[in-house]
């Protein structure tokens, strides 16, 4: 069973969306099953290099949820006071160390949990770049570039990730390039 994330920071506040992802009400996020619960908003992000390849980086054995599996580059959820691009940048600066001002983004999709497999209104992204990042290793403990069709496999085989990543990759990343 999801269990309840616990915040012990500043309390992050979500917005709490209808079934066609419009604002409901808020409420903290510590208060949210995450895994129960899908009207909420998320980003996800992926770095692209030259070669088609992805940067992917692994959650560290601290995190509460998904520890030491696989992850989208970028990830998060979408505060109160944010819109999908605000958090997307807010994301990338605090996972990556990746000024949003400095990199060319673009907007690959965005999908309901309503009509895909996925776990929450999500919007994703893409960051074309050849840069490895330094990442906020309180997040993930390694990463590597590697190719979709690779990372799919790796996944079909049995690589512990994140329950919406095999899906993103697929719907926006392997459709794209046939």
């Amino acid at each position: 069973m999801p269990e309840t994330i616990k915040i012990d920071e500043a309390i992050e506040i979500l917005d709490i969306t209808d079934d066609h992802d419009n604002v409901v009400g808020q409420q903290p996020r510590s208060e949210i099953k995450i895994g129960e619960f899908c009207n909420i908003r998320m980003v996800n992000g992926f770095l692209i290099n030259g070669k088609g390849e992805l940067w992917i980086p692994r959650r560290t054995t601290r995190k509460k949820l998904f520890p030491s599996c696989l992850d989208m580059g970028i990830g998060g959820y979408v505060k109160s006071d944010e819109d999908y691009d605000g958090a997307f940048r807010r994301e990338i600066k605090e996972e990556l160390n990746i000024d949003p001002d400095t990199i060319q983004y673009v907007k690959l999709g965005k999908l309901s949990p309503y009509e895909s497999r996925i776990s929450s209104f999500t919007t994703v992204y893409a960051v074309y770049t050849n840069m490895t990042p330094q990442f906020d290793t309180n997040n993930f403990s390694e990463a590597s570039w590697i190719t979709p069709e690779d990372l799919v496999k790796k996944l079909k085989n049995g690589e512990p990730a994140k329950s919406d990543l095999s899906l993103l990759v697929e719907k926006f990343l392997l459709e794209k390039s046939e």
